[in-house]
């Protein structure tokens, strides 16, 4: 267990608490097993291009390190190779960026294959940039794509061109994954299987929430980043419908856009899903601005939060409250926009989950067409296309016809009102 003093900073997150986000960043190096000795909040008026903090502040951090014998300095910002250099120069221990500090993470909690190259892509795209001070041959001498041990390397030339071949040949394989992918994906729409994906800042409580609803043990800790690697199951929604519930990787601000582009494989679940549930810590006092940062994140996977009612609001943890504190978000809940609807919930205690499985029906139901049609009996091809491509809600057989009530897609409408002369169903 390394021992490590952990830098806060401010920059242009102005909505963001000093002491929330001092906390986030020793969250992050505890979740990687680093003893935390010391953290500080360091003001910084003007960027420096050669160590990022002024002369000053480098000094005085000169005194903390030798003083606590740190071997470790964590600066919560993005750091360029040279200002990395210079800095564990000065204080002669290693130093680490908030993006080599959360590629760190992943490349510890990644279980799955597919989640191994993920990391391990993004670990070389960041790592190209920096063969000034950390490669090393791919040796693997620093255990695992991690960057926190093990000599340092001078031969750049050699390197980049090693480190190139190895990401064409992880494009390659991550381009199978998403081939992968999309089949599934077209055998769920030919079941077909709606998908509600969930999404939400990391340690929001998305792990706990889903295996709430799908009844399944994905690992949930108190811990950011607990869970990596994306897991689907089933869900059951109160009127006897299934679902496909997908649990996605949490966000984080600042998240590195290595990371977004090297898991965008695995974030196409939430680009295809029919409902995204935002995932929120209701009780976290940077609650607004960490729903910010994952509105980012969306907007750069190429979805408008704003736009197209899709987006269920899911408020957690709402357990932390007092009744009167509970009221009030609940009068606020009732006030937003339908576009952005919000359920409250407690995946801990279960407060509030049926009433969840309730709104992510309607919003299934909300994209779909509720017909009536009678089939005959012997139709057995036209039955069994129906319950391939519609959602059966009702069938009854009379005097050898079937009057049956289907749900489908928009897409689906015309094909079916002429295949079977359908109408809308009567309510």
């Amino acid at each position: 267990m390394r021992r490590g003093t952990a830098e806060a900073q401010t920059d242009d997150h102005a909505l963001r608490g000093f002491d929330a986000r001092l906390d986030e960043a020793q969250g992050l190096a505890r979740a990687i097993d680093l003893d935390v000795v010391d953290a500080l909040i360091a003001p910084v008026g003007q960027i420096r291009p050669a160590t990022y903090l002024g002369k000053g502040k480098v000094e005085e951090i000169v005194g903390l390190v030798s003083g606590l014998k740190a071997e470790l300095v964590v600066m919560d910002c993005a750091l360029s190779p040279i200002q990395q250099r210079n800095l564990e120069k000065a204080w002669n221990a290693k130093v680490l960026d908030r993006t080599g500090l959360i590629l760190e993470i992943f490349g510890r909690r990644a279980k799955t294959k597919e989640g191994a190259l993920q990391v391990e892509l993004a670990h070389l795209n960041y790592q190209r940039s920096r063969l000034v001070r950390s490669w090393t041959h791919l040796e693997r001498q620093r255990g695992g794509f991690g960057f926190m041990g093990g000599p340092g390397e001078t031969q750049i030339e050699a390197d980049r061109r090693l480190i190139g071949e190895r990401i064409a040949r992880l494009e390659n394989e991550l381009k199978k994954v998403q081939a992968t992918r999309r089949l599934h994906r077209a055998g769920r729409r030919r079941v077909p299987y709606r998908v509600v994906a969930l999404v939400g800042y990391t340690n929001a409580g998305k792990s706990t929430l889903f295996n709430r609803l799908t009844r399944s043990d994905v690992q949930a800790a108190d811990m950011l980043f607990a869970t990596l690697d994306p897991t689907l199951r089933a869900i059951h929604l109160p009127h006897g419908a299934k679902a496909m519930l997908s649990d996605t990787v949490g966000f984080i601000s600042n998240l590195p856009t290595q990371l977004v582009a090297a898991f965008r494989a695995t974030l196409e679940e939430v680009l295809e899903a029919d409902v995204i549930l935002h995932v929120r810590d209701i009780s976290h006092e940077d609650a607004e601005a960490q729903s910010r940062d994952v509105d980012e994140v969306l907007r750069q996977l190429g979805i408008d939060p704003d736009a197209g009612g899709r987006i269920l609001e899911v408020w957690n943890k709402i357990d932390r409250f007092r009744d009167e504190e509970r009221e009030k978000l609940a009068n606020i809940a009732a006030r937003r926009a339908q576009e952005r609807s919000c359920v409250l919930v407690s995946a801990e205690t279960g407060e509030g989950i049926e009433t969840l499985r309730e709104a992510i029906e309607d919003k299934l139901a909300a994209t779909r067409i509720t017909l009536d049609l009678s089939i005959d009996a012997s139709d057995g091809a036209g039955i069994s296309w129906l319950h391939r491509n519609s959602e059966v809600l009702d069938k009854t057989l009379h005097d050898g016809r079937f009057a049956m009530t289907v749900r489908v897609d928009e897409t689906k409408r015309d094909l079916v009102v002429s295949r079977f002369d359908a109408v809308p169903h009567a309510i």
